[in-house]
């Protein structure tokens, strides 16, 4: 998995494994307050009851790559934090779509896709009700664009959607599954149950 420059991924002598899920904590507990427009009339104590090992474990891969997770309510999913970085996560650009569009680009094959990451990660990407639901919590993907989730008749022709924001608006493309750009990546979530 790809770790954003700078990131640190070994223990300081004499901390314990739990101190780095307490930092982690500290830190979604102080987006969370900064962010309540996200998730209004929502109290963090609600959220924390549901942080145990394999949700800390999913959320340290989403923050360590850039996604900066917050809560929000999405359509369909419910409660889940998603990546609410302003751009794409940085270190989840530059992946074709999923495995079969990966294995079949014949020349400079990325070295992973949006879709085995988000399994390798323990989440799920964004479908396009949830992609458009984070945008009306603020302007995100200005500058990038993020995989969404891609229905089976568009994926069996090759095909996946994308979107990002421009002149204030959303919009949802497609392209071949097996591009890849540096300026795109995915958007996860992860459920809260």
């Amino acid at each position: 998995m790809a770790k954003p420059r700078g990131s640190k991924t070994t223990r300081a002598q004499g901390t314990s494994p739990a101190e780095p899920r307490a930092s982690l904590a500290a830190i979604l507990e102080a987006r969370f307050v900064a962010n309540v427009d996200r998730h209004p009339g929502l109290r963090w104590q609600r959220v924390a009851e549901h942080l145990d090992a394999r949700t800390l474990a999913a959320l340290t891969a989403m923050e360590e790559t850039g996604g900066e997770p917050d809560v929000l309510e999405l359509p369909g999913s419910g409660l889940a934090f998603v990546d609410c970085a302003a751009e794409s996560p940085v270190g989840r650009r530059s992946l074709c779509f999923d495995r079969d569009a990966r294995l079949a680009r014949k020349e400079a094959p990325p070295k992973n896709s949006a879709l085995e990451l988000a399994e390798a990660m323990g989440v799920e990407i964004l479908d396009e009700a949830e992609y458009r639901a984070l945008q009306a919590v603020g302007a995100f993907d200005t500058k990038t664009s993020s995989w969404i989730a891609t229905p089976e008749a568009i994926r069996a022709l090759d095909g996946a959607l994308f979107c990002d924001r421009r002149y204030d608006h959303v919009f949802t493309y497609h392209n071949g599954a097996q591009s890849y750009y540096a300026a795109r990546g995915f958007r996860a979530k992860l459920r809260l149950r």
